[in-house]
């Protein structure tokens, strides 16, 4: 408190800022307050000599090192400068600081990425070899399969298989592997099935079948009938590789084809999917792509297609016409034959085929002769005709004598008279010689009612003839007509008859029917009605000549009786 009334003695304005908290005002104080009163008077003498001492010796000092002075402000100034520039960098670095840490982090982050990296390439070197082997796994099944070997390829795909199920969703090179892999499974599998597309023997067919069994694709009855289908195709291929230009050779190449090939495609299939005894009895129908289908009836299916498609070539061929029915017809009955082996025997549907094209060949022949016979009788003229060939009177007697040289089949002379019936005649016998190299006893009744036809339509042509040229004619145009009505109905007509048991014998047809020759004739099986025929010349024919009518039947002519055919 002393010392306060002291400065404000001293200094009646207030303490200099300079002198507030200096320690030696406090010290001068303490020595102002030990002084006297003499002294005191001459403390301001004393402190204003003290102060021109030292001004004066200031003055000397900065006179005598003025050049350290000038240096020290230099430098002080120099430092000042310094320090700013610092104290700028200092604040820089300070704003600086947050994202430097925020780096530093991120280093340290990506510092422990790239060691945990750094380890694991470690020990992706260390097992370098093992991943190897992993990832060649899609080219090592791809090379199994591009070289055959689809044993191999099965065990890759199953131990790829496990290795997806325990690590294919954590790793996804080991998911691309696996789709990989499976994309080559799917190429293996049309492989397979394009192999059995092709001509394979048994061992082959069992080892392919064997490997899709393996791979789990298609179900049991998926599986037969992708088997039928694949071995169809190749059926199917080899049978148009067939020349078609040819009716003969083509119908002969596809029965040896087809009777070899299915007869192969059958013992595949049943040494494959051996059926079992009660299958039908204890298996229930199962869905096949949407559709309930027992697959123990797919290959009778498909056999029983596979006949009717070779029954349709056959019937085509034959339409086309063949050189020789009955070598084809032989070679079909043993193809039929020997599928009975197989329990395929189809021989019954073959036979109706060649009785129909038997037929229709055999009245195509008959029509061409009617037409023939029309164009001669048109160009046929009486006028100075002379016949060479006379014919002997015929009675009971002769009748009797020419029924029993009936074996003889030399057609009459008498026909060499008239060129018209000379000329249907040997169309007759043509048409019957082609009959019998295959004749059938089935077409017997056609044979007889085309025949019957075509005599009878002669007839009513000799009549027309007559009734066109009888006005001009003379006395010896007359006898010669005469004589040319009683050579059809007298020499032809029973010659044809005769012929036409040549050909089908009754005894034959009686034995197979099992019936007698009485019931035969009744039943005018195989036999003309000769009396029909020669209505229309009736009243033409001489009266001389004793016409033997046939037997009345007891019962009514059944037409068109089937009759089995004779293999």
């Amino acid at each position: 408190m002393e010392n306060e009334r002291v400065l404000k003695l001293i200094f009646p304005d207030g303490v200099p800022d300079n002198l507030r908290g200096n320690p030696e005002l406090d010290n001068y104080l303490a020595k102002l307050g030990t002084c006297k009163v003499d002294q005191l008077k001459k403390e301001q003498t004393r402190l204003a000599d003290e102060t021109k001492r030292i001004l004066e010796q200031t003055q000397e000092l900065a006179i005598s090192n003025y050049k350290t002075f000038i240096t020290t402000a230099e430098n002080s100034r120099s430092i000042f400068h310094e320090f700013q520039k610092a104290e700028e960098q200092v604040d820089t670095l300070i704003g600086k600081l947050p994202t430097f840490s925020d780096k530093c982090e991120q280093f340290l982050k990506d510092s422990a990425e790239l060691t945990e990296q750094r380890r694991l390439n470690s020990t992706t070197l260390h097992k370098n070899a093992q991943l190897l082997e992993i990832l060649e796994l899609p080219q090592l099944m791809e090379r199994c399969i591009r070289e055959g070997r689809y044993e191999e390829a099965l065990e890759l795909a199953s131990y790829v298989q496990r290795l997806g199920q325990h690590q294919g969703h954590l790793i996804p090179v080991v998911h691309s592997i696996v789709r990989s892999v499976e994309a080559l499974w799917h190429t293996m599998l049309v492989q397979l099935v394009a192999q059995l597309r092709m001509d394979l023997q048994l061992p082959k067919c069992l080892q392919i079948v064997g490997y899709l069994r393996r791979m789990q694709a298609f179900g049991d009855n998926e599986l037969k009938l992708k088997f039928l289908q694949a071995r169809d195709a190749w059926l199917t291929s080899c049978l148009e590789a067939i020349p078609t230009k040819d009716a003969q050779q083509h119908l002969t190449k596809t029965i040896e084809v087809t009777r070899i090939n299915l007869f192969n495609i059958i013992t595949q299939y049943r040494a494959i999917f051996p059926e079992e005894e009660n299958v039908g009895k204890s298996t229930p129908l199962k869905p096949l792509q949407g559709v309930s289908c027992n697959g123990n009836r797919l290959f009778q299916a498909w056999l029983h297609n596979k006949i009717n498609g070779f029954l349709l070539t056959l019937e085509s061929d034959l339409e086309r016409g063949v050189n020789s029915i009955e070598t084809v017809l032989g070679q079909c009955m043993y193809f039929g034959l020997s599928f009975s082996r197989v329990g395929a025997d189809f021989r019954a549907l073959i036979a109706p085929i060649f009785v129909s094209v038997v037929r229709h060949k055999f009245e195509a022949s008959i029509g061409q002769v009617n037409e023939n016979f029309e164009q001669e009788l048109d160009k046929f003229t009486l006028i100075n005709k002379v016949t060479l060939h006379s014919r002997k009177q015929l009675d009971t007697a002769a009748l009797s004598s020419s029924e029993q040289k009936s074996e003889s089949y030399a057609p009459p002379e008498t026909l060499l008279d008239f060129y018209p019936l000379a000329a249907l005649c040997n169309g007759y016998l043509n048409a019957l010689n082609e009959l019998r190299l295959c004749a059938p006893f089935a077409v017997a009744t056609d044979v007889t009612r085309c025949l019957q036809q075509s005599l009878q339509l002669v007839a009513q042509r000799v009549l027309a003839f007559y009734r066109q040229e009888q006005q001009a004619f003379t006395g010896n145009e007359r006898e010669t007509f005469i004589k040319l009505c009683s050579c059809l109905a007298y020499d032809l007509v029973p010659y044809v008859q005769r012929c036409i048991h040549g050909v089908f014998p009754p005894q034959s047809i009686s034995v197979h029917l099992g019936i007698s020759l009485l019931q035969l004739e009744q039943q005018q099986l195989t036999f003309l009605q000769q009396q029909q025929i020669l209505e229309p010349l009736k009243h033409l024919l001489p009266t001389k000549v004793l016409i033997q009518p046939s037997p009345v039947p007891t019962v009514e002519p059944t037409k068109n009786v089937p009759v089995p055919a004779e293999g």
